[in-house]
């Protein structure tokens, strides 16, 4: 199954190396703490491929049960003989069995996306995959503010828009700096300013205020921080305002995963035994942490490490999958899973 060099990416290498690694690799793993920009990568590779014909999802959780499956699946033809390609959702080492089941199989095979949640480049699945030709492993950080208005305005230039910093800031921060749902507010200004690649509009802060975008006040951080730090009094004010204002679940999910990110990534930075107050205000210094965060990832850190860390990320990518599949029963879903949240917090 051979058919080229086993490339190794970061967000900073990844666009450079991403057209050739296309037309060169069979199986692809994405990993690191940024979810959102790992799953981006993920599409920018299918929308790369030759032929990317049919996608079929298969979740880590079905490989872990059924280790032979994708090793079947990507040698098997669609029901009409076209192209396919498989994309899987996993967490940590779930996959590991079946990649290694499919890279030493026999035949031709469609191509193997893997998007590995809480994974990372050094990880067992990382490296059976490296040891490969024709593969890639790319590893994924959340940015920081400034990184994230950059990757805004990167984004608001093909799409037709014209923004100021200060305008590409706020989406981001917004956004909780997840590149989905930056992309969904762009996407939103584009409607409203009626722009296109061709006729450019400039968006301006009337422009974002006009189509309704969230606040910060008025955003996801307030629940996340308050279920995430076990502030259980402040809870049933956040679940009434989530239903008021109709944020989105997903979006309320995504939120929730990114911040969990956030943790993770600080919490393999931490020295063992080092103070947190002091650790997330250096963090602050390098910029790293928005100064508005500074309280609550303190509050969290103390909380959340570990196996208890762990749990949480595992936990909330399966509250994902869940939401996506059981829209009607969305924020049902969304408020039980908070609410199993805060409990573990508030112990």
């Amino acid at each position: 199954m051979a058919r080229g060099q086993s490339f190794k990416a970061t967000q900073n290498t990844f666009g450079r190396m991403a057209a050739q690694a296309a037309r060169e690799c069979h199986t692809f793993f994405f990993c690191g703490p940024d979810e959102s920009a790992a799953s981006a990568a993920a599409k920018t590779i299918a929308d790369g491929l030759a032929d990317a014909g049919e996608r079929v999802d298969i979740s880590g959780s079905d490989l872990r049960r059924d280790p032979v499956r994708l090793a079947d699946e990507a040698r098997s033809s669609s029901l009409f003989g076209d192209a396919r390609h498989i994309l899987v959702r996993a967490t940590g080492e779930e996959a590991h069995d079946a990649l290694k089941l499919h890279l030493e199989a026999e035949g031709e095979a469609c191509p193997v996306l893997v998007v590995a949640t809480s994974a990372t480049d050094k990880s067992r699945t990382a490296k059976l995959i490296a040891g490969a030709k024709g593969t890639l492993v790319a590893m994924f950080y959340p940015p920081n503010l400034v990184d994230m208005a950059n990757t805004v305005r990167d984004l608001a230039g093909p799409a037709g828009l014209r923004l100021d910093g200060d305008l590409a800031q706020r989406i981001a921060r917004a956004s909780g700096l997840d590149r989905r749902l930056a992309e969904a507010e762009l996407e939103k200004l584009v409607l409203f300013l009626d722009a296109a690649p061709d006729s450019p509009k400039t968006a301006d802060l009337a422009a974002w205020d006009a189509i309704g975008a969230s606040s910060e006040e008025d955003g996801f951080m307030p629940l996340v921080n308050a279920a995430l730090s076990g502030h259980a009094r402040r809870l049933p004010g956040e679940l009434a305002r989530l239903h008021t204002l109709s944020l989105n679940p997903v979006g309320v999910a995504l939120a929730f995963e990114r911040r969990a990110a956030q943790l993770a990534q600080l919490s393999a930075r931490m020295r063992p035994g080092e103070d947190v107050g002091s650790f997330v205000e250096a963090q602050k210094r390098a910029r790293r942490v928005f100064f508005k965060d500074e309280r609550d990832l303190a509050e969290q850190l103390r909380i959340w490490r570990g196996r208890r860390l762990d749990r949480l990320v595992s936990r909330l990518t399966a509250l994902h999958q869940a939401l996506l599949a059981n829209s009607q029963q969305a924020e049902l879903l969304l408020s039980q899973e908070i609410a199993w949240i805060a409990r573990v917090a508030a112990r």
